[in-house]
């Protein structure tokens, strides 16, 4: 499940995981927000998320999905994307494959959520 994180810096978009995230999650509220964000040229995103973080494959699926459309298709709208999570595996894919993401990507421990935030609009 995801919720939107409303208490963000102004041009910032947050969002946070608890639990399984779904293929409905993307299509009814990720997806919408960062096409948004995308169309004004200017996609700042902050994903906290918890330790018992699991995707089902609607999610995965969605999730390239998106990245093609709005990642590929709108790279230079993307600014900053800021990664809060102490879930071990998620912290080394992103230090290893985050440079393929457009704009610049950067993983915080949850200790430092407000830094992550003042971060994205940077």
């Amino acid at each position: 499940m995801v919720e939107r994180i409303e208490e963000m810096p102004a041009g910032a978009i947050g969002f946070k995981v608890v639990g399984d995230l779904t293929g409905d999650d993307y299509r009814e509220r990720i997806e919408p927000a960062l096409a948004a964000a995308a169309e004004r040229g200017d996609v700042r995103l902050l994903f906290e998320i918890d330790s018992g973080f699991g995707m089902d494959a609607g999610a995965v699926l969605e999730d390239a999905k998106t990245g093609l459309k709005l990642g590929l298709g709108q790279m230079k709208a993307w600014k900053r994307t800021a990664v809060v999570t102490d879930v071990d595996w998620i912290r080394k894919a992103i230090k290893a494959f985050g440079f393929m993401s457009p704009g610049e990507v950067q993983v915080f421990p949850p200790a430092e959520l407000g830094a992550a935030k003042a971060w994205v609009v940077e």
